[in-house]
C-alpha cells in the first residue's frame, strides 16, 4: 500500500445519472480508509480556482438517488493549455491532496492524463451517458439514459399508431452510437441509424413506404445526432417518399432523473475500486467493468483508443425489424 492520506474527487464535462452515486461512493470508501477527502467544485475550472471543500459522511447523504452532480460541472478552456494543467497540479500539491479521481467522459480523461504526466496520482471514471469511453462495457448514465429514450419510444409508438404515422426520433451521440442501438433495439424502432454504420435515406424512405403499404401503419426511427439531425431526416423522408414524419428531439432530457439500479450499482462498485487503487499505489488509470469484472486501464491508452462498435447487436436489431 502506497502513503495515500488525502485525495480529491471531480465531476467534470457533461452530467450523467449516477455522478452522485460514483462521488458518494468515493467519499465513503475512502472516508472507510482513514482518508481526507475533497470535492472539488465545477470540475477543472474549480481546480484553478482552488474551490475545494472537505467532504464527510452526511455530505453525500441521500444523493445516491439523485441525478446530475452535487460537485457541479463547467467547461474550463484554461485548463487545455499547460499553463492551467500546471497550476492545477501545483493546486492539489499545496493543499497535500495525493489522488484525484476524476469522473466524466472523454475530455475529462484528457485532464487527468495531463495531471498524471505531472505527477499527479490519478484515477478515471467513466460518466458519460454516451457510452463512448473505450475499455470498458459500460459507462456511468448510459443505462439510464437508454431507459428515458425507451419509455419516450413507447409513448411515441402508442400515438403514432393511433394515428397512423411515423416518427423519426434524435437521440444523443455525437460520435457513438450506442443509444440509438440499444434504445432502437429494446423498443422494436424499424429503422436505426448511427454515426458508425453508413446509411442510405433513399432505402430508409422506400423501406417506410414498403411498411406502409403491406399494411403497417406505424413507423420508428431513431437516429443518433452524429449521424444527422432529425429534421434533416424527417424532410429527407418527405422529399423521397411523400410521407412526412413527426420528429421528437429528445435532448437534455436524457441526461436528467433518477439513475437506474444498474447506474447507482456501477458507480458504487468504481467509486470504491478507484479509491483502493489508488492506495495500492497505482495511478494515470481509468477503471472500467469487463465482462462483470472491475478493470483497470492506462488512461493514455484509453485516450488514444477508439472504442468499437456492436455490429453483432446492429445486425440482430436489423434482422428483428422486418
Amino acid at each position: 500500500m502506497s502513503e495515500v492520506k488525502s485525495i480529491a474527487v471531480l465531476t467534470s464535462g457533461g452530467d450523467s445519472q449516477g455522478m452522485n452515486a460514483a462521488v458518494r461512493a468515493v467519499v465513503r470508501s475512502a472516508l472507510y480508509h482513514g482518508l481526507e477527502v475533497y470535492g472539488v467544485q465545477r470540475g477543472y475550472q474549480g481546480l484553478l480556482n482552488d474551490d475545494l471543500r472537505k467532504m464527510d459522511l452526511r455530505s453525500v447523504g441521500d444523493i445516491i438517488q439523485r441525478g446530475g452532480t452535487i460537485l457541479q460541472t463547467a467547461r474550463c478552456k484554461e485548463f487545455l493549455t499547460p499553463e492551467g494543467q500546471q497550476r492545477g497540479a501545483q493546486v492539489l500539491r499545496d493543499r497535500g491532496i495525493d489522488g484525484l479521481v476524476v469522473i466524466g467522459g472523454d475530455g475529462s480523461y484528457q485532464g487527468a492524463n495531463k495531471l498524471s504526466k505531472l505527477g499527479i496520482k490519478t484515477m478515471g471514471l467513466p460518466g458519460t451517458i454516451d457510452n463512448d469511453i473505450p475499455f470498458t462495457d459500460y459507462t456511468i448514465g448510459f443505462d439510464t439514459a437508454v431507459s428515458i429514450v425507451v419509455d419516450a419510444i413507447n409513448k411515441l409508438r402508442d400515438t403514432m399508431t393511433s394515428h397512423e404515422r411515423s416518427s423519426v426520433v434524435e437521440v444523443m451521440g455525437r460520435h457513438c452510437g450506442d443509444i440509438a442501438l440499444y434504445a432502437g433495439l429494446a423498443s422494436g424502432a424499424e429503422t436505426i441509424i448511427v454515426p458508425e454504420v453508413p446509411f442510405d435515406l433513399d432505402a430508409v424512405a422506400n423501406r417506410m413506404k414498403e411498411n406502409f403499404a403491406s399494411g403497417k401503419r406505424h413507423s420508428i426511427i431513431v437516429v443518433a445526432e452524429g449521424a444527422g439531425t432529425g429534421e434533416e431526416i424527417g424532410n429527407g423522408i418527405m422529399t423521397r417518399c411523400g410521407m412526412e414524419p413527426r420528429v421528437t428531439v429528445l435532448g437534455h432530457i436524457q441526461r436528467g432523473g433518477s439513475p437506474t439500479h444498474n447506474d447507482r450499482i456501477l458507480a458504487s462498485q468504481l467509486g470504491d475500486f478507484a479509491v483502493r487503487k489508488l492506495m495500492e499505489g497505482d495511478s494515470g488509470k481509468a477503471c472500467g467493468i469487463i465482462n462483470n469484472v472491475l478493470t483497470v486501464t492506462d488512461i493514455d491508452t484509453v485516450v488514444n483508443t477508439k472504442k468499437p462498435f456492436n455490429m453483432e447487436l446492429y445486425n440482430l436489431a436489423l434482422r428483428l425489424s422486418q
